[in-house]
């Protein structure tokens, strides 16, 4: 798509805030009207819009694609999107420990023993540990609460979840974002320990490099996705 427009603009709508492009009104991909449930994230799309020149580059719009995917597939599969995040907490990453070297193993409960010890304290949520990659089976009842917190996000809330959680490749890190307890620039680091000590072993592949900036920014984005929702918007 070329850009065509002068003014993006967020607009009230029926059920929240459009996005007008000289007044017409902007669609997701399927068609459906893009109408997100408050001013400030209908503000910062219109920004994304309105940053534009030539011809359209969807990776510069991370909050745009994220609207689509909420009105498109997450509003219509609410439940199997919350399945998908609370079955990260089965094998969540804080749960599996490195069998050595000691300083990799005291690097990790020094970062995730306190996350665990969070989850347990705030969410009612006791994981149990192993290490090494066998799998460990975790109580239902843990399990359970874990899939209730998940659901008590609202669909937009869902879409920054999911993206925190399938980044972190743990459900315990991306609900401390969501809820305000760590920062995403905090977070990141704490979920890519193992990668960090790979890093310092063996040095520091270019193209993994490029990868790991480009999941950072995306988790990143998923955090000031969540900061543009109103608790009270009910979306």
């Amino acid at each position: 798509m070329k850009v065509f427009w002068t003014e993006a603009a967020a607009v009230p709508a029926p059920k929240g805030f459009a996005i007008h492009l000289d007044g017409r009104p902007l669609r997701t991909p399927s068609k459906a009207a893009l109408v997100v449930p408050t001013e400030l994230l209908a503000e910062a799309i219109a920004v994304e819009w309105q940053a534009q020149s030539g011809n359209v580059n969807p990776t510069t719009m991370p909050l745009t694609r994220a609207a689509n995917t909420v009105i498109d597939r997450i509003s219509l599969h609410r439940d199997a999107v919350v399945a998908e995040i609370a079955q990260y907490g089965e094998t969540d990453l804080l749960c599996y420990r490195a069998p050595n070297p000691d300083r990799l193993i005291a690097r990790q409960a020094q970062a995730w023993d306190p996350l665990l010890a969070w989850a347990a304290d705030d969410l009612g949520v006791n994981l149990q540990v192993t290490s090494g990659l066998m799998h460990c089976l975790q109580p239902q009842d843990s399990l359970d609460a874990l899939r209730n917190t998940v659901a008590q996000h609202t669909v937009w809330q869902l879409s920054g979840l999911h993206d925190l959680v399938t980044l972190s490749g743990s459900l315990i890190i991306g609900l401390a974002v969501s809820k305000h307890h760590l920062s995403a620039e905090m977070a990141w680091p704490i979920s890519r320990i193992d990668e960090a000590w790979n890093i310092e072993e063996w040095g520091e592949d270019a193209e993994a490099a490029a990868l790991a900036d480009r999941k950072r920014a995306d988790f990143l984005n998923a955090e000031h996705l969540l900061s543009l929702l109103s608790p009270s918007s009910g979306a």
